[in-house]
């Protein structure tokens, strides 16, 4: 069958991609890689254009983004790329040796270290045989079309970054057990606006089996019409937690875990909302757009084993809500949120450092103003209980997340001989003599300092930001409870994943039909309709791994928490995996989820 240009172009694409790299799965994770990369399809960046894609601050680039580069960059011409490899080739052989390399690499233009050039030999020298040959690449590149030619396996493996992670499986159990997903993985890329990925040939897909599911949700549906606030509320047993979503580098979402203890059976009234630290009633923190959940278990935070009692499925504006009646026990509240808006906020680039510290007209340090407002606004979200005092407990969870340890109950003495406290806790402006403390055992060196505000959420101007430093959000929890006073307590501060991730795929299944792909009767799709959310499971009966490719490119207003409109995901035999969430970009519009679900055969 005659393939379309474009098609040729993505094999070109994947071809030259799969000369450096095993797999166009892999990301490009240096400027140098990249310049590997178009030269083996062909290319020969200027620095200039290297810079251009590469900008400060980028980590990583995936396959996708190199097809786009490549439409961008212009083919070498023949005699060019002769030219250049003549200079460096001083003896005419036809191959560039490393001594050849490293002799002019190292003494003349923007001169490199010898460490440098081995990194870049290493990347060209890609069959390992201690030379650069004028040829390499093209061979390269028809060695790895025929490959992908004679292995369809292959070559559906390496379409983009279609495939994600294979997860690790539970350990085995007779019911299905539930699959680890992250949020989003290192594999994932961010959601495109073309359709690269639909680019395959009509007939291809037509032989996969496939499931669709359209669903349109209506604008501004943030009030809900099922719920009533219990009118003496206000004289129920009430208690207040705050907590922390922290959005790691790797797309993790870790926050703290409560221990709620009901002394008898009572009606419960549970609320969960973000957290608004802004000054300005007319301009609210930004995270204010974020959703939030609580799924309450019972079970033991060092066990993975639990059992879903209910989660706050409701919304009102910006809060999330159940009612209900819990019988006398423990159980732990999971702190959730889907991931889709803090992976949208758009990310702030600033180059202006923010000063911390001070030196007076007497020489000593002092914490500059805005230093000040920072550690005061840090100050609110570990201050778990709104007392405006620090426990022990409260101050160590800031040293866990910012440090990685704990304070003992003698440095804690310390800290309270030296410190403003109040009933033995640590106030607002002790917490401020103590990062004075901090500067002055440094000498007024900032580096400590600038490594705890990375640590919860700021960049180097002060803000809350997305980007290469963790994000977090600030929630408020309030347990009412009519009959019995209940005791809450933060336990642990960890990402919860196999827990949490075991509770929302719960909520979903036990709420949604199921339905299966055509000619799998053995895969199961669930699809679960919220308040402001939908949420899928793959549940894979069958004894072989699945792999199942998502498609969401006909959803309008929406994303996703993969961060793509299509992707796939690999499930294990006997497994049930949370697939995506999806919510609405603009909530004030009409939004609509249109999701094709297809099972990719294996060969």
């Amino acid at each position: 069958m005659q393939r379309s240009e474009e098609e040729r172009f993505y094999m070109k694409c994947r071809a030259a991609y799969l000369s450096v790299f095993r797999s166009s799965l892999v990301n490009m994770t240096s400027k140098d890689q990249l310049c590997i990369v178009l030269q083996q399809a062909g290319r020969n960046p200027s620095q200039n254009a290297l810079d251009k894609y590469w900008p400060p601050g980028t980590k990583k680039l995936n396959f996708d983004d190199f097809c786009e580069i490549l439409k961008k960059e212009r083919p070498a011409e023949p005699d060019q790329l002769m030219r250049i490899f003549k200079k460096f080739d001083v003896n005419c052989d036809g191959y560039i040796s490393h001594e050849e390399l490293s002799r002019i690499l190292t003494s003349s233009g923007e001169k490199m270290s010898r460490k440098e050039v081995d990194e870049i030999f290493s990347l060209a020298d890609v069959n390992k045989d201690g030379n650069i040959w004028l040829k390499k690449g093209e061979q390269c590149q028809t060695a790895a079309l025929k490959k992908l030619e004679a292995d369809a396996k292959l070559k559906r493996q390496n379409f983009g970054n279609q495939l994600d992670n294979s997860p690790q499986s539970s350990e085995s159990q007779p019911e299905l057990p539930t699959s680890e997903t992250q949020p989003r993985t290192e594999l994932e890329t961010t959601q495109r606006k073309d359709s690269r990925l639909s680019s395959r040939p009509s007939s291809a897909r037509s032989r996969r089996s496939s499931l669709s599911t359209a669903i349109t949700m209506g604008a501004g549906s943030t009030k809900s019409g099922r719920l009533v606030e219990p009118k003496s509320l206000q004289d129920w047993h009430h208690t207040l937690m705050r907590g922390c979503f922290y959005l790691e580098e790797d797309g993790t979402i870790v926050s703290l875990q409560y221990r709620l203890v009901i002394p008898e059976t009572t009606s419960v009234y549970l609320t969960i909302w973000p957290l608004n630290l802004s000054p300005i009633p007319e301009k609210p923190s930004p995270w204010m757009c974020v959703d939030t959940a609580l799924y309450v278990v019972t079970g033991n935070e060092t066990k993975e084993d639990s059992n879903l009692v209910c989660f706050t499925e409701l919304r009102d504006k910006e809060r999330f809500l159940w009612r209900g009646e819990l019988s006398a026990g423990s159980y732990l509240l999971l702190p959730f949120t889907t991931g889709c808006r803090l992976m949208k906020r758009t990310r702030k680039t600033s180059t202006k450092t923010a000063q911390l510290v001070n030196r007076t007209q007497s020489g000593e340090l002092e914490l500059t103003k805005e230093f000040k407002a920072a550690l005061s606004d840090i100050f609110e979200v570990i201050d778990l209980d709104g007392s405006g005092l620090l426990s022990l407990e409260e101050y160590n969870f800031f040293e866990q997340r910012t440090s990685g340890e704990k304070c003992d109950e003698d440095a804690w003495a310390i800290c309270k001989e030296n410190f403003d406290t109040k009933n033995n806790e640590l106030t607002r402006q002790g917490f401020l003599e103590l990062n004075l403390m901090e500067a002055n055992d440094r000498e007024g060196d900032p580096r400590d300092l600038w490594l705890t505000l990375e640590a919860m959420g700021y960049n180097h101007s002060l803000e809350m930001v997305e980007g290469t430093c963790p994000l977090f959000l600030n929630g408020i929890i309030f347990f009412y409870c009519e009959d019995a006073k209940a005791t809450l307590q933060a336990v642990h501060l960890d990402s919860g994943i196999k827990m949490l991730n075991s509770a929302v795929q719960r909520s979903i299944t036990s709420k949604a039909e199921a339905r299966s792909l055509k000619g799998h009767e053995n895969v199961l799709i669930y699809t679960y309709k919220g308040e402001s959310r939908i949420s899928s499971v793959v549940a894979n009966k069958s004894n072989q791994k699945m792999t199942v490719h998502i498609n969401n490119e006909q959803s309008k207003n929406c994303v996703s928490s993969r961060g793509m409109s299509v992707f796939a995901v690999e499930v294990p035999a006997r497994t049930k995996m949370v697939c995506q969430h999806v919510m609405a970009l603009n909530d004030q519009q009409e939004w609509t989820y249109n999701c094709v679900e297809t099972i990719i055969p294996s060969l």
